[in-house]
């Protein structure tokens, strides 16, 4: 008997730094379903395919921004940016941001999302950044619930965060310490 070799893709979480044609088909699909799903950083509904692409194409030319995508099954089906502060941003140099973070509908449940934020958070580390900092509407529940799972605390709330289609909800804004910092109490008034 032969015995037959079966190839299985392990799920991924990679930087991406150049797009071939395949990769960004693939993300501008899983956008697209997680903008259907209500989960689309900003927009409503879809926007045409070259509109999406010149998005995606921006992001890779901003030195402040990392884009990692998460695979599965050998395609992208995730994303998630970190912002690091500008150069001129001296006095916020330890603070970093989480952006357009997301999977796919099709892709959930196999630990990507999570797997994602800690490349994230490990590259944020890496570059000395002490706070990361990641803002979510009310109705993003799995969001909510994977920050909160993962030492993110509430720090804020702003009403009418956002227009979901339907009505205005609220958004919640949330951080992680990286590093221990150091405070001057002589300043805190305590």
């Amino acid at each position: 008997m032969v015995d037959k070799i079966r190839h299985i893709q392990q799920p991924v979480i990679e930087a991406i730094k150049e797009f071939d044609q395949a990769d960004m088909d693939d993300l501008c699909e899983a956008a697209e379903e997680a903008i259907l799903d209500g989960n689309g950083f900003g927009w409503l509904t879809p926007p045409r395919r070259i509109v999406q692409e010149n998005f995606w194409k921006g992001v890779l030319m901003v030195p402040v921004r990392e884009l990692y995508c998460a695979r599965f099954e050998g395609r992208i089906v995730g994303s998630g940016q970190l912002l690091k502060p500008f150069s001129n941003n001296e006095a916020g140099a330890h603070i970093g941001q989480v952006a357009t973070f997301f999977i796919a509908p099709y892709a959930r449940g196999h630990g990507l999302a999570i797997g994602l934020l800690a490349v994230i958070e490990n590259s944020a580390k890496e570059q000395g950044i002490k706070i990361l900092e990641v803002d979510v509407r009310e109705t993003q529940t799995a969001a909510i619930a994977l920050l909160e799972g993962n030492g993110y605390e509430k720090w804020a709330t702003k009403s009418n965060y956002a227009w979901n289609g339907e009505r205005y909800v609220d958004g919640f804004y949330y951080k992680k310490e990286l590093a221990e910092l150091k405070r001057d109490e002589s300043l805190s008034g305590n």
